[in-house]
């Protein structure tokens, strides 16, 4: 299988003709790259876009029972995430928190298939300011409500002294470099091959580049034992494992909720719990997380949520 594409395969692969593609450069943000004047489309990146922009998805044959004291959350991994889901457990007897590690991605289609209460989602619109909407608006007919979980820095997990020398995402086209990484459906993933495609680099010549791990903590053991050079991850890891840290951006990372599960009394005490000072020395125990809007509102914001009440 190559893993760059012609025009010509393009047009194949989604039935159309190869003036339309352009049209999707141009228009629809199809992703691609010139090399010497000639468009090349990096495969697992088109059907990247072919996912994320699939509508009109069959209604679930099934929905969640009524809440009874089981808070399911599924989506990406994070380690603030799993300590907070701890902490809900430890705190409220009476109910029980179990998160699912499918990605960003993952944990949308988990909420629009029913599957789950809350999706923890980070996933970055192209003009890299904002985050989740335009995916959620491809997978639901009607906009979850979007609540803010933390800002945390992404970026590369070097290890300590970065003997390799690393300073931009460039030098991963170096020969020699090992790189470890996350699976297509998670947010850090979709970043790194944006950054990836934007430095002209092949990815799927990066030796290690296939080699796929479940959680930001497994990417930074596989760079402290030396199995890898490099991989995709946050800051919080780093620290956690003093390895080196080259940062690529501060991002948001969400809970969404579909507005029928929205008053669950699970998903209000977990959300309520984030305003609390329990949790705020939790956060405060990690490098690389900013808590400063945890438990707000983003979608609908507070103030048109009150005014439609």
């Amino acid at each position: 299988m190559k893993s760059l594409m012609s025009t010509r395969d393009v047009a194949a692969f989604l039935g159309l003709n190869e003036k339309m593609v352009y049209s999707l450069i141009a228009e629809k943000g199809l992703p691609a790259t010139k090399i010497t004047g000639k468009w090349l489309f990096p495969r697992h990146l088109i059907e990247q876009w072919v996912e994320a922009n699939t509508i009109n998805y069959p209604e679930p044959r099934q929905v969640l029972p009524p809440y009874d004291g089981l808070l399911i959350i599924a989506g990406s991994n994070d380690p603030l995430l799993e300590r907070s889901i701890g902490l809900f457990n430890s705190r409220y007897g009476d109910h029980t928190a179990v998160f699912g590690n499918v990605g960003s991605m993952g944990g949308l289609r988990a909420l629009r298939r029913r599957h789950c209460h809350m999706a923890s989602s980070h996933l970055m619109h192209d003009n890299e300011r904002d985050y989740n909407f335009e995916f959620a608006s491809h997978e639901f007919k009607k906009m979850p409500v979007l609540v803010n979980f933390c800002r945390r820095e992404q970026g590369l997990l070097l290890p300590k002294g970065n003997p390799r020398g690393i300073e931009a995402i460039d030098d991963l086209g170096r020969s020699g470099i090992t790189v470890v990484n996350r699976a297509r459906s998670t947010g850090t993933r979709m970043l790194f091959d944006r950054e990836l495609t934007r430095a002209s680099i092949d990815a799927e010549k990066l030796n290690g580049y296939d080699r796929e791990v479940a959680k930001h903590l497994d990417v930074g053991i596989e760079v402290l034992t030396g199995r890898a050079d490099v991989g995709p991850g946050i800051r919080p890891v780093a620290a956690l494992l003093d390895l080196d840290f080259l940062p690529l951006h501060w991002e948001r990372f969400d809970l969404l909720i579909t507005k029928d599960r929205f008053f669950d009394q699970g998903v209000q005490l977990f959300i309520s719990m984030l305003h609390e000072p329990d949790f705020k020395a939790l956060a405060a125990e990690f490098v690389g997380y900013d808590i400063e809007a945890g438990g707000k509102m983003v979608f609908p914001s507070e103030q048109s949520a009150k005014e439609a009440s």
